[in-house]
C-alpha cells in the first residue's frame, strides 16, 4: 500500500504489522497442512489419529481465513463490487472509493467492537475449545482481524480522500 505521505513512524509500524501478519499466516497455513497430512497418514496407514486435531484444524481454518481477509485488505483486494466505477471520471471514482472505504471502515469498527465484547464474555464464561485451551483465546482473531482491516481502510480512506479533494494526483 502506498504510504508516501505517511510519517516514518507510521510506515515502520505498518511494515511491522505486515511482517507479523505474513509470518503468522504462513505459519498457520503450514501447521494446518502438516496436521491435516499427519492425520490422514495416521488414519490410513496406522489406523490411529491425533487427539483433537479436527478441532484444531477448524480453528486454524478460521484464523487463516480472517488473516487472509486482513492481507487482502492491505491492497484493497478484498471483496469489491466495481461495476460502475470503471466508467466514472477519475475524480468521481476517487469519491466513490472514499465512500466505499468509509463504509468498510465503519462496518469493521462495529464488528471489531462487538467481537471484542463477545471475546470478553467468553473469557468470563471459562469455556474451553478443546482440552484445556480456552475458547476466548481461539476467538481473539475476530476483534484483531476486524481492527486490522479497519486500520487498513482508514489508511485507504485517507488516500482516496486526498485524491477526491485534489491533494494528490488522480489515477
Amino acid at each position: 500500500m502506498p504510504l508516501r505521505h505517511a510519517r516514518p513512524a507510521l510506515r515502520r509500524l505498518l511494515r511491522l504489522i505486515t511482517w507479523v501478519e505474513n509470518l503468522t499466516l504462513i505459519t498457520m497455513l503450514a501447521l494446518m497442512i502438516g496436521l491435516a497430512g499427519a492425520q490422514i497418514l495416521l488414519r490410513n496407514v496406522f489406523d490411529a489419529g491425533l487427539v483433537s486435531v479436527d478441532q484444531v484444524l477448524r480453528l486454524l481454518v478460521l484464523w487463516v481465513a480472517l488473516l487472509g481477509a486482513v492481507t487482502a485488505s492491505r491492497d484493497e483486494k478484498h471483496i469489491n463490487l466495481d461495476v460502475l466505477s470503471r466508467w466514472l471520471p477519475a475524480r468521481a471514482r476517487a469519491v466513490s472509493h472514499t465512500l466505499t472505504s468509509l463504509f468498510t471502515l465503519l462496518v469493521c469498527v462495529v464488528l471489531a467492537w462487538h467481537a471484542a465484547r463477545f471475546v470478553l464474555d467468553e473469557r468470563t464464561s471459562g469455556a474451553v475449545a478443546f482440552g484445556t485451551f480456552p475458547v476466548w483465546v481461539a476467538e481473539l482473531i475476530l476483534p484483531v482481524a476486524f481492527a486490522l482491516i479497519a486500520l487498513r481502510y482508514l489508511i485507504h480512506l485517507r488516500q482516496h480522500a486526498r485524491r477526491a479533494f485534489g491533494r494528490d494526483a488522480l489515477r
